[in-house]
């Protein structure tokens, strides 16, 4: 059996007063895939940002190769890439310098051309590289965030709505990254309302009481 890696114990998330949601337990080994399903307001950011160290849960642990990850984690934070559901992109920039902006965000080595070239050919955005990204569409526009994850490898992807936006040779494109990540003994927690081409774990998430569809 494979050595769990990412463990989450009792995770309890309340936000403005509310519960969230309450003693959640998610165990990934290397090579593994959490699909977090939920309708919204169920709480699939909120595990995400959990996971990602961004905000602290109320009650629980989280640990990462054995040893409790505490805020500010620098060995952690530097085994994961964390996309948001929102693109975080520059507009002004074109989408090579978008890439050369996250890298140097990340604390890494800025990329060479070829490089980048090759991380935005995964995502189909090869003939765009040098297009300013406020020309583009919201799918091409995601398809740049989401090559941040080919620049570098790290061991933990958490991301939310990856496939908004996408069209269907773009999913394609994410799907062929996906894979290839979990073969080399990549991980991921993935929050979607889409399915996802690849086996894993589901964790369906329930709105609290009172929430807001």
């Amino acid at each position: 059996m494979a050595t769990v890696a990412l463990e989450a114990s009792q995770l309890t998330v309340r936000r403005m007063g509310r519960t969230v949601f309450r003693d959640l337990d998610l165990a990934l080994a290397p090579g593994g895939l959490v699909q977090v399903t939920g309708p919204n307001g169920a709480g699939k950011t909120s595990l995400l940002r959990v996971l990602a160290s961004l905000v602290p849960p109320a009650q629980g642990r989280l640990c990462w190769r054995g040893r409790e990850v505490r805020a500010g984690d620098a060995g952690y934070l530097a085994s994961l890439a964390y996309v948001g559901h929102t693109n975080g992109v520059d507009a002004d920039l074109d989408a090579t310098g978008n890439l050369r902006f996250a890298a140097r965000m990340a604390g890494l080595p800025v990329p060479d051309a070829a490089a980048l070239r090759h991380a935005l050919a995964q995502l189909g955005l090869g003939a765009a590289a040098a297009v300013p990204v406020r020309t583009l569409s919201q799918g091409q526009r995601r398809r740049v965030s989401l090559a941040r994850l080919a620049l570098a490898p790290r061991a933990l992807w958490l991301l939310d709505e990856p496939l908004t936006s996408l069209d269907a040779e773009a999913s394609d494109g994410f799907h062929t990254l996906l894979a290839r990540h979990l073969a080399e003994g990549g991980m991921a927690v993935i929050a979607t309302h889409q399915p996802l081409q690849a086996p894993g774990q589901v964790l369906a998430l329930r709105a609290p009481r009172g929430a807001v569809p």
